[in-house]
């Protein structure tokens, strides 16, 4: 074990992050910590870090260890550049071989005891040197660089110049060549495209130390991690295997727990109905049954009822019409800036219904097509023509669709003049905004709250044809699977673009990848185009036409996903067929067996009450034969009746 959380504790005010929470890292483990925003997982890898403090519990390292963080926000050296911010990770080994090279030009001066010191520090250097793989430090530099998408006319760009996902990756990469026991990583893949997150899969997969991940992309954690802990209103709990293992395991556990509840609800209803039953007999052994059934039901531990799942936002998008079924036609388009030929020269049509993704690494274009489709900006050349009755939804990663001086409620007010004041707060209230939230200025809010406003927006639109940018970014996990469903139910016409490969899998009829300048269709979601691509790319973007003949979208190659086929009964399906059979007769016989008992109380305790009405009678009490007939069926029918009420209790159960 590399690292151990005991017993933690942690609160800002009333607000419990984590309570008695324990976990444990292996060595060479690779997990992820998740849960929705605001859950507490950048605060619990802080207090790993002590960058937060405890509030109780232990956090252990095994002695010796070395540990390395990834924060969501990154401080560089003032001044220097790309390649001299992460060769600074190999700082030591670089000041070593310096050392060896001092030494190597001293020894021709030296002699004697002096020269046979230098000797044995010279080989004591050398060896640890070979042994930290010194003499590939320069390259490993390198290699970890273009992994991470600089091209090496990159490395010169100063640090103080970058974006917040550029330095991100810098601080990454700096990180990763530390080569720490255990490595935190706070929302590694942010900032990062597919070509990217692929090199670091790959890379953290076959790290020989530990790995601690906090992620929303569920592609990546079924591909890198063997354990998944989890927190949730601020408990932890530890499951084994990869994000989809978790998250079938969850399902079950809380399917588990969803029908024991409702078992203890219906044991428990049942229990009162035979209580209210036995005391309607109105007899003292019935009672004393009653009053005994009470108490046991007293003593039942109350099942909670399992939280609902996805109830973060609630929302779903509807056309308010339906639009002709050419909903887009791009033909001879081109765009460059600065002299960089982002594409050129491409023509695809878009149908009505289609859930299209772009996918293309950073910098090829794909938000610059969708601005181009918006209007926000223009071509050089070429035309996109939009079809019958198509109106436009549009979701910006940057928000520029939001107005940072306005309130939320203003916001939405202002674009929608017609809601009033209940159907705003309603709307708000579906993407969490509650309260005096409501009032928030939108230069305030996170990238997460304003990706929430923007689709409020989009909702609200009711265009059915969505172009959306980067829709996931800022946006948990539970709250992705909400904008799955709405996007999978939606009937209109999708176009986006999207680093999230799970999210494009979940959701994508069909993917076109940037590359080269130009379009390559493929007609199916994540999984089909990485089984395709290489065959697909090498036979489009490779020949002497700039343009794809699978760009137009009009002669794709393409083949339908295979679905798995059911395998044949098993030949015990016709014998739990038949127990099957053979307990639903017993049921309704059991029914019907208590259906005849309660009628037959009924008819004995009806009489019963007539025999205590007609002893009452002068022509029946002064009748001492009558009278005796009389007692003697009474007596026959509470015995009877006794005998039925421990039946009745008995098929009751």
């Amino acid at each position: 074990m590399i690292l151990a959380c005991h017993n933690i504790e942690k609160s800002f005010g009333d607000r419990v992050i984590v309570h008695e929470g324990s976990f444990h890292i292996e060595e060479r483990e690779k997990a992820a910590l998740v849960g929705i925003n605001g859950a507490g997982k950048s605060t619990i890898l802080k207090m790993i870090m002590n960058e937060e403090p405890l509030d109780g519990g232990d956090i252990i390292l095994a002695k010796g260890k070395t540990i390395g963080y990834l924060a969501q926000h990154q401080n560089m050296i003032p001044g220097g550049t790309i390649y001299e911010e992460v060769r600074s990770a190999k700082a030591d080994i670089i000041e070593m071989e310096q050392r060896i090279r001092a030494i190597e030009l001293e020894l021709k001066s030296l002699s004697g005891a002096e020269l046979e010191n230098r000797l044995d520090t010279y080989n004591r250097l050398q060896s640890e040197f070979e042994a930290r793989n010194g003499y590939a430090c320069e390259s490993e530099i390198i290699g970890v660089l273009k992994g991470l998408g600089f091209a090496e006319e990159d490395f010169s760009k100063k640090t103080d110049t970058l974006s917040g996902g550029q330095k991100t990756r810098v601080a990454l990469g700096k990180l990763l060549l530390t080569n720490p026991d255990i490595l935190l990583l706070d929302e590694p893949t942010n900032h990062l495209d597919l070509n990217s997150i692929s090199w670091l899969e790959t890379y953290l997969i076959n790290y020989p130390g530990a790995v601690f991940i906090v992620s929303h992309d569920r592609y990546f954690l079924n591909r890198v991690v063997t354990k998944v802990v989890e927190i949730e209103n601020g408990e932890i709990r530890m499951y084994m295997g990869n994000y989809r293992a978790y998250s079938e395991k969850k399902q079950q556990l809380r399917d588990a727990r969803l029908k024991e509840y409702y078992n203890q609800q219906r044991e428990i209803k049942h229990q009162q109905a035979v209580i209210d039953k036995l005391k309607s007999f109105n007899r003292e052994k019935s009672i004393r049954r009653a009053e005994s059934r009470e108490k046991m039901l007293e003593k039942i531990k109350p099942v909670e009822k399992p939280v609902e799942v996805n109830t973060e936002m609630h929302f779903s998008l509807e056309p308010s019409c339906i639009s002709g079924n050419d909903v887009l036609t791009v033909e001879h388009l081109s765009k460059q800036f600065d002299g960089q030929v982002l594409f050129k020269d491409v023509n695809f049509e878009i149908k009505r219904g289609e859930h299209v993704a772009v996918i293309g690494d950073n910098g090829t274009g794909k938000t610059t097509l969708l601005k181009i489709l918006n209007q926000v900006q223009t071509a050089d050349t070429g035309s996109c023509t939009l079809g019958a009755k198509v109106q436009i939804g549009y979701y910006d990663q940057e928000h520029h669709v939001l107005h940072d001086e306005k309130t939320i409620f203003d916001e939405i007010s202002d674009a929608y003049p017609a809601l009033n004041n209940t159907q705003i707060r309603n709307t708000l209230a579906a993407f969490q905004f509650t309260g005096d939230e409501v009032f928030k200025e939108i230069r305030s809010l996170s990238g997460g709250e304003k990706g929430r406003v923007s689709l409020a927006k989009l909702m609200l639109s009711e265009a059915n044809f969505l172009i959306l940018d980067e829709p996931t970014n800022h946006l948990d996990i539970a709250s992705k699977e909400i904008l799955e469903e709405a996007l999978n139910n939606y009937s209109g016409t999708v176009l986006y673009v999207s680093h999230d490969r799970y999210f494009i899998n979940s959701t994508a009829s069909r993917i076109l990848e940037l590359v080269n300048q130009t379009f390559v269709n493929y007609i199916g979601n994540y999984d089909y185009y990485l089984e395709k691509k290489e065959e697909l790319t090498r036979a489009y973007t490779t020949g002497s036409s700039t343009t794809s003949p699978a760009a137009g979208g009009n002669s794709p190659v393409s083949a339908a996903p295979l679905q798995g086929s059911d395998s044949a009964a098993a030949p015990g399906s016709k014998l739990s067929w038949q127990e099957q059979k053979e307990q639903q007769a017993k049921e309704r016989k059991r029914k019907n067996d208590l259906k005849k008992t309660e009628e037959e109380i009924s008819c004995l305790e009806d009489r019963n009450a007539q025999i205590d009405h007609e002893m009452t009678l002068e022509e029946v009490y002064s009748n001492s034969v009558k009278c005796q007939e009389l007692a003697e069926e009474h007596a026959a029918n509470e015995k009877r009746l006794e005998e039925l009420y421990e039946t009745w209790e008995m098929l009751a159960e």
